[in-house]
């Protein structure tokens, strides 16, 4: 039996339903547990408090599978947790009205470090640790056999598992998925390609925000800022804006954004695609004296952790400084942060600040975060990654 012995008084985020265990808090090891091995956790007295997989390379040392020491962790466990999973999915008030979304979530969903989206009938996996690695090959053939899928892309290609001390994957996991494939959201088709796009092949945490941006966007000069492969600006398009500006420091990127428009009859709107540094791009637009109606500013993950927060927040606070120069007043700035280092209350603070040194009074309109088919734990408050503001002048 291989077992891990906590320090005297480090279970508290145990007995809080905390899944992680960072290296700092464990005692002891006993046993030799091969990465992503199942070890018990106990309390410095020996009493069991749950099964976790280890993980030797990791600060976090060990994620909780169950927080019932006597659960064996087999594939019948990992079949009733992905089942659940789906069912909670069927339930959720947009099934049925997109064929992509998000199967399993991880921490949120029981399993650490896997992260599993579907798009139409073809799966693809992210395996982000050295516990969802060692059950890789059971997970997949569960994940098979409980969705109906044929094919499992693996986009196992994520920073983070150097963290784990893992390689990076970017291949086929089961069978042979095609490389380019269509998903439908809300009357809108998009293109994604499997193996040179950004996370699991679309941004399906977006998914309302995108129809929220299509709500809002009437009658209005647009700017989409890091449109990436036009989400926004398909919405935005489809809504009734009267221009939309996209820019993206991606040419392959803008590249399958103009096939989105074409796809979807918007190629004929008056869209003008822009590749370049969005910051530039920006303080070009500010000294040219443009103004908007409404910009969306998505900017990729600037601090992957705390550690990262300071860095981050400048950043953030010069995209969104701008942002708030190109509005017309009244006009509308939707705003987000994908970054797990930056909290909802402190990216609140950055927009403020930004919006102080624009000189503008702006008000909160509406608070914006991920789609709910990547739920967040209340025992697990990091699984909030995404935060947005929708912010008027």
């Amino acid at each position: 039996m291989n077992r891990i012995f906590l320090k005297k008084g480090r279970e508290r985020a145990l007995l809080r339903r905390h899944p992680w265990i960072f290296s700092g808090a464990i005692a002891r090891v006993e046993g030799d547990p091969a990465p992503g091995a199942t070890v018990t956790v106990c309390r410095a007295d020996g009493t069991p408090l749950a099964q976790a997989a280890w993980s030797p390379h990791s600060q976090i040392r060990a994620r909780v599978w169950t927080f019932d020491p006597s659960t064996p962790v087999d594939a019948d466990f990992f079949r009733k947790r992905i089942r659940a999973a789906l069912r909670r999915r069927a339930s959720l008030p947009f099934f049925g009205q997109s064929d992509a979304l998000r199967l399993i979530h991880a921490e949120s969903d029981g399993i650490p470090g896997l992260i599993v989206d579907r798009y139409a009938d073809l799966l693809v996996l992210q395996s982000l640790t050295a516990g969802s690695e060692f059950w890789k090959e059971t997970l997949a053939d569960i994940l098979l056999e409980e969705t109906g899928a044929a094919t499992i892309y693996e986009r196992s290609d994520a920073d983070v598992r150097g963290l784990e001390g893992l390689p990076p994957i970017n291949a086929p996991l089961r069978g042979q998925p095609p490389a380019t494939l269509t998903i439908r959201e809300h009357g809108l088709a998009y293109r994604v390609h499997l193996s040179a796009s950004h996370k699991t092949g679309f941004y399906l945490d977006q998914r309302e925000n995108r129809l929220l941006v299509r709500r809002l966007a009437a009658d209005r000069d647009v700017l989409d800022g890091f449109s990436y492969t036009g989400g926004f600006t398909l919405n935005a398009l489809a809504g009734g804006a009267r221009s939309v500006l996209t820019v993206d420091a991606s040419e392959e990127a803008l590249a399958l954004a103009a096939e989105n428009l074409r796809l979807n009859g918007l190629a004929d709107r008056d869209v003008t695609l822009q590749s370049g540094d969005a910051f530039k791009r920006l303080r070009r637009f500010r000294d040219e004296g443009r103004r908007f109606d409404l910009i969306v500013l998505d900017p990729p993950k600037f601090a992957p952790t705390a550690a990262h927060a300071q860095r981050a927040a400048r950043g953030y606070k010069d995209i969104n400084l701008l942002g708030f120069k190109l509005l017309r007043p009244g006009g509308l700035l939707v705003t987000f942060s994908c970054s797990g280092g930056i909290s909802p209350d402190l990216f609140q603070k950055i927009v403020a600040g930004a919006a102080l040194d624009a000189g503008v009074q702006a008000r909160i309109v509406a608070q914006l975060h991920q789609s709910a088919d990547h739920p967040i734990a209340l025992t697990f408050p990091e699984g909030a990654y995404l935060k947005g503001l929708v912010c008027q002048i």
